[in-house]
């Protein structure tokens, strides 16, 4: 009987045994319903690959897509005085603070980074809604801040990604500082001649709308993206009435002049290296594969394949005929 206690049960068991699958495999679409696996969630930059819908997406994940071979290097911030009301509520301050930094493995709700897209360097800083709804205390200040002192040293844009519920109660008055702060900082961009450009995410609202997240030369929003003040449930239950379909959203802000662009998160990068190259006076940005640096050696590098597309391809001798005309019309203005 030792045979089939030791071997027959144990593999009739192995058999029916029901086997454990991660949690995190899947994710369900909050606007269509639709299971999407993490991997291919994840390569869509956290968009629904069937309705589009927007997810929120971490600041490193936002990062490592937006710059050139997902490489960048963050900012150094400097720590504010912690706790400086000894603020509790259900929870003490700093116990909410250590929990918010378990869950999401970051110091606080603000990521400052800089790197290159498109071959253009940028300074570029982005909110963590995950991380205490992204709210705006001194940390996330001082986060702003540095990013733009770092932009104004290496003389290049400063990119604002924003999500989040306002400024953080926890902290009082001093959250609320950070509106003056950071809008003194914006006019220091501006003294410098530098872009400033904001892209807003689901959602933004309250004491950072008010402030750095509608002050940018270029404002741009992710599709279907809340952005407000006071919220829709608010100011339903304050004027007693029923507010428009799509009221707050990036595409009603859009149709109603406070936005420039709605822009699809998988397009934001091209979208961005497009206007600050042009803000910046440089060239258009080479389409595909990018030519080597200035500088480098191309003798021994190998040359790309030469794109096949009828509407980008040149017509042989094309160059040629352009530099001859040009000629006449170099002489005729030094005539005149």
């Amino acid at each position: 009987m030792n045979w089939i206690s030791n071997y027959v049960r144990p593999t009739i068991n192995s058999i029916f045994k029901r086997s454990d699958v991660p949690d995190n495999l899947w994710t369900k679409c909050p606007e269509c319903g639709t299971m999407l696996f993490h991997r291919e969630l994840s390569e869509n930059q956290q968009v629904c690959s069937n309705c589009d819908h927007h997810m929120n997406i971490t600041p490193r994940d936002r990062f490592a897509a937006l710059f050139d071979g997902g490489i960048f290097t963050e900012v150094k911030v400097k720590d504010p005085i912690s706790d400086p009301l000894q603020f509790r509520d259900q929870k003490k301050y700093p116990d909410r603070m250590r929990a918010a930094q378990k869950a999401t493995g970051e110091k606080e709700a603000m990521l400052v980074a800089e790197g290159e897209i498109g071959r253009t360097s940028i300074v570029a800083a982005a909110q963590d809604f995950s991380f205490m709804a992204g709210s705006m205390g001194m940390y996330v200040g001082n986060a702003f801040i540095a990013g733009v002192e770092r932009a104004i040293a290496k003389k290049c844009p400063f990119v604002m990604f924003s999500a989040a519920g306002g400024a953080r109660m926890q902290e009082g008055i001093l959250s609320l500082m950070q509106m003056p702060r950071t809008t003194v900082a914006i006019e220091m961009l501006r003294e410098a001649n530098l872009p400033y450009v904001v892209v807003l995410t689901h959602p933004t609202t309250g004491g950072v709308t008010a402030s750095y997240a509608m002050l940018g030369d270029v404002q741009i929003a992710e599709p279907n993206a809340l952005i407000c003040f006071a919220g829709p449930r608010v100011i339903e239950q304050t004027i007693r009435e029923k507010l428009p379909e799509g009221f707050q959203r990036a595409e009603y802000l859009l149709d109603h002049g406070m936005l420039d662009r709605v822009t699809d998160r998988r397009k934001m990068k091209d979208e961005l290296v497009t206007i600050l190259r042009m803000l910046g006076g440089l060239p258009p940005a080479v389409a595909g594969e990018l030519p080597p640096p200035a500088g480098l050696d191309t003798e021994f590098v190998e040359e790309a394949p030469v794109s096949k597309t009828p509407a980008t391809a040149a017509p042989k001798g094309a160059v040629a005929d352009s530099q001859k005309s040009a000629k006449p019309v170099a002489a005729a203005a030094a005539k005149k």
